[in-house]
């Protein structure tokens, strides 16, 4: 277990990410395109910091969730709206 601890710090960044960070972090991510480009980067990168890491696949995979969820909604509701023609 302490290879594995080890192995990561050598690969990412531990130390937290102050206010500054985040609020650049954010502003990247508000940027159209660049956004999108930046969350795969930093969420699947091998190297950077681990904090933003997890903050970028969490935020990716409520994406997928709402896409899923919106998916099964239009399928539903247009089934039925089919149904009822």
């Amino acid at each position: 277990m302490a290879e594995l601890n080890e192995n990561l710090e050598l690969r990412f960044d531990t130390s937290p990410m102050s206010v500054k960070d985040w609020f650049i972090t954010i502003l990247i991510l508000a940027i159209p395109f660049v956004g999108v480009v930046m969350y795969l980067a930093w969420a699947f990168g091998s190297s950077g910091n681990l904090n933003r890491r997890n903050f970028c696949r969490a935020s990716l995979l409520w994406v997928a969730i709402v896409f899923a969820l919106f998916f099964v909604f239009i399928l539903f509701f247009g089934g039925l709206a089919y149904l009822n023609q």
